[in-house]
């Protein structure tokens, strides 16, 4: 599917007129059906095949009693019973056939929206998910999604079947009489705005449960996963946050139960007085002498009269009931609509750059960036005017503070977040007029937080190379250093790795993500702290690797520790977002910068914890120094 063709750009407002959010939210969700349209034509035919069908049943009875009873007509009597048997015969056939077809669409709607979300969250830049819980993503697309079922499946034939059908019933009960037409039909427009009413409060209801559900939705997914229940026991905080959920837990019972309560006696009203009508219909007629000898209503009238009212009841309720549901649902939808509506911030070009063999030269021109501020607009910058050249095969590293632009800085390469100043070309070509494919194909990411998914060895590894034969896994394999370990696991490469790898230590999933970078053999390789959650024998083993996927590829380094860089073509010191030293190695320490005062810092304390702490308290921290020409 094209970008430009999901079901979030499929509605737009027309000219002219201001239209509400009420319009707006109709609009759309009679647009989600458009695909469908010539299924739903067969489910409208059936519908009125149906109606019809209907209300011939108590012209039949009136037949019966009027005709073929009192005047002993016994062949007519059975061909009239037929029908009515025929009638119910075809009634349960088109009925079936209406909600096969029916809850067909619905469910391709539903696939649709779910699909057409996913998309849009696909295509959202690393700056929405860094905001958003993961339970609140989860619950647009599970709960509120699939609380939408009922409303999509059989709201849209139920609605058109029963409109049909008191439609039907109305034009014949006219037919049989009008006097008792007007009289079945007098309190409809009380009801008709009793329902609405109802709709509007449970409206508000749903918005509020959908929400709750969301929070709910939010504490399971973060407590109970592996690293959630590893905090909770080892801070002793499990029974707390028992106590948190079962907090939320009530709150939705509260609103579950207001939601279905809503309006229930006012509905029920109604459905009293309606199944009280054939008694007020028996009452008027006799007092019009209905049924008795020279009377205009006769007694086969009068009965089929009241079969159609009864016959127009169902359907009046149900169409009172749907759209009370309607109602409700829109609360639903507004929430789908609000991701679909989402601003894609990072976007591929009508007419993309597209290159073949990419040589991997890297560049950042007067570069400048800074994050979304909360509410709009921008915070601080994070980078200043970095000007960076990295030659094609060639190394940079990046040392520097907590907080100093780092990773913010190797970020910018593959496009998780675009410049907000300068520009950052691969090969001379902005990376912002790549196509989306070349720039996956072109940089590999290593980064300190290793994501496996919960599946075999192979499938994680197969996730950067799908068609990867097994020689050609095994290979990344022992060029990552971890195919020895592998083997050794008693179902191999098709050894479960656990929810985010947990059957794996920290060195061991820092070598399968090498073992997966190497398997798609990027050009350019980005290593965002890649070491530093590692021990330094662990280190060592994992740096041997990062080696092997290095050679011949233009390398970015988020440096942690100095002895993992020393080596590095060009050194690229960060403060504060700007670079204020750069050269090698040996030019660095020549210059006794704050550089040198890190290499004297990780001298004395070659554990130290990362190369940020120790920038932030060397000797040199707060004394600016000046970048080599």
């Amino acid at each position: 599917m094209r970008p430009d063709s999901t079901v979030a750009d499929r509605w737009t407002p027309p000219k002219g007129k201001p239209v509400t959010s009420a319009d707006v939210d109709v609009r759309r969700i009679m647009r989600l059906f458009r695909p469908y349209r010539a299924r739903l034509a067969v489910v409208g035919l059936l519908v009125a095949l149906s109606s019809l069908v209907s209300v011939a049943s108590p012209f039949l009875l009136r037949a019966i009693l009027d005709t073929a009873i009192p005047q002993g007509r016994s062949g007519l009597l059975a061909v009239l019973a037929l029908g009515m048997i025929a009638t119910a015969v075809a009634n349960g056939v088109f009925g079936v056939l209406q909600t096969l077809i029916s809850t067909t669409v619905g469910q391709r709607v539903m696939h649709d929206l779910r699909t057409s979300v996913y998309e849009r969250l696909q295509r959202m830049s690393l700056a929405f998910f860094t905001r958003t819980r993961t339970g609140e993503v989860q619950s647009r697309i599970a709960n509120d999604i699939g609380g939408m079922q009922a409303t999509v499946t059989s709201t849209a034939t139920s609605l058109v079947s029963n409109l049909t059908s008191v439609v039907a019933a109305v034009v014949a009960m006219a037919a049989l009489d009008w006097r008792l037409t007007i009289v079945s039909l007098l309190l409809l427009p009380l009801f008709v705005w009793i329902a609405r009413k109802v709709g509007r409060e449970r409206k508000k209801i749903a918005t509020r449960r959908q929400k709750q559900m969301a929070t709910m939705s939010a504490i399971v997914t973060e407590s109970l996963s592996v690293s959630g229940i590893l905090l909770g026991r080892t801070m002793g905080r499990a029974d707390s946050l028992t106590r948190d959920f079962s907090t939320e837990s009530e709150r939705l019972v509260d609103l579950e139960v207001r939601s279905n309560m809503q309006g229930r006696w006012r509905m029920a009203v109604i459905g009293i007085v309606m199944s009280a009508m054939p008694a007020l219909l028996y009452w008027a007629a006799g007092l019009t002498g209905g049924g008795g000898p020279g009377s205009s209503i006769s007694i086969g009238t009068l009965v089929a009269f009241v079969s159609l009212q009864q016959g127009l009841f169902r359907p009046t309720v149900s169409l009172l009931s749907t759209g009370v549901e309607v109602q409700t649902s829109l609360a639903l939808f507004q929430r789908i609509f609000e991701y679909l509506d989402l601003p894609v911030d990072i976007t591929e070009r009508p007419d993309p750059v597209r290159i073949d063999r990419v040589r991997g030269d890297i560049r950042f021109e007067d570069v400048d960036f800074a994050y979304e501020a909360e509410g709009g607009g921008r915070a601080a910058p994070t980078l200043r005017g970095i000007d960076l050249t990295v030659p094609a095969g060639g190394s940079l590293a990046v040392v520097g503070a907590t907080g100093s632009g780092k990773s913010t800085l190797s970020y910018l390469v593959p496009r998780l977040y675009d410049v907000t100043g300068g520009k950052v070309t691969i090969d001379g070509t902005d990376v912002r007029d790549l196509s989306f494919d070349t720039l996956a194909a072109a940089v590999g990411v290593v980064s300190q937080e290793t994501y496996l998914f919960h599946a075999s060895v192979a499938d994680n590894l197969r996730f950067a190379k799908p068609d990867a034969t097994d020689e050609e896994i095994e290979a990344a394999a022992r060029a990552a250093q971890i195919h020895d370990h592998i083997a050794g696991l008693p179902d191999g490469y098709g050894t479960l790795v656990g929810e985010r790898g947990y059957r794996f230590s920290g060195g061991e999933k820092q070598r399968l993500a090498i073992a997966r970078t190497i398997l798609r053999d990027p050009p350019v390789l980005i290593l965002d702290e890649a070491t530093s959650a590692l021990d330094t024998r662990t280190e060592a083993a994992v740096q041997d690797a990062i080696d092997a996927l290095s050679a011949g590829r233009t390398t970015i380094t988020i440096a942690h520790r100095l002895s993992t860089i020393r080596d590095a073509d060009q050194i690229a010191v960060l403060d504060a977002g700007r670079v204020v030293e750069r050269g090698t190695h040996e030019e660095l320490l020549a210059l006794d910068g704050r550089y040198a005062a890190l290499s004297r810092r990780g001298a004395e304390h070659p554990d130290a914890a990362a190369i940020g702490a120790a920038t932030a308290t060397g000797p040199a921290a707060l004394q600016p120094a000046a970048a080599p020409h």
